[in-house]
């Protein structure tokens, strides 16, 4: 058998029952945990583990990929003038890039301050979403100079759930198997 088998077979337990070492005891609930915020991950409870670095770098980076997109759009806009398509069209891809734009940036922002309801209409614009691209940009960069997005509608859930959490701990009285039956009058 050659090193590399060896090193991959199980390690093989002593006869004559289970390891002799004490089982890991399962810890008890410790309480909800927080939700990652993408790009943060839950550095943002407590503000540390590079929290202050990922904030400058995500507004740095969506402000840079914004200013690239807006030269992508002026480029292309160039390229119809050059392809002569006439103003119509012209006036109406500025329009539309335009009005996609402010929905993305109205959509993203109000989406950093509450959950979408299930059945809202988020899905049918996405596409929309999708075109208006330069507009969650500017959201993200914008937010990101005061909090990491989404960082203050996850902190008042993840308090409301440690409170509700801490609520149903002290309620309970101990072990109900260590209780004595209930005497029958």
């Amino acid at each position: 058998m050659s090193d590399d088998q060896r090193d991959q077979t199980l390690p093989q337990l002593p006869l004559g029952g289970p390891p002799t070492e004490p089982a890991a005891q399962a810890p008890g609930p410790t309480g909800p945990e927080p939700e990652p915020i993408p790009f943060f991950g839950t550095t943002w409870v407590n503000h540390d583990g590079g929290y202050a670095l990922r904030r400058a770098g995500v507004a740095i980076g969506s402000l840079v990929t914004a200013v690239a997109a807006a030269v992508l759009l002026r480029l292309s806009y160039e390229g119809l003038e050059i392809g002569n398509v006439g103003p119509f069209l012209s006036i109406s891809v500025v329009v539309l890039f335009a009005i996609a734009s402010a929905i993305a940036f109205v959509k993203t922002w109000d989406s950093f301050s509450r959950r979408p309801a299930p059945s809202s209409d988020e899905a049918a614009l996405k596409g929309l979403k999708a075109i208006g691209f330069i507009g969650s940009l500017i959201a993200y960069f914008l937010r990101c100079l005061a909090e990491a997005p989404g960082e203050k509608l996850r902190r008042a859930e993840y308090e409301r759930a440690r409170a509700d959490f801490a609520r149903r701990r002290s309620s309970r009285t101990g072990n109900p198997a260590g209780r004595r039956p209930k005497r029958k009058k």
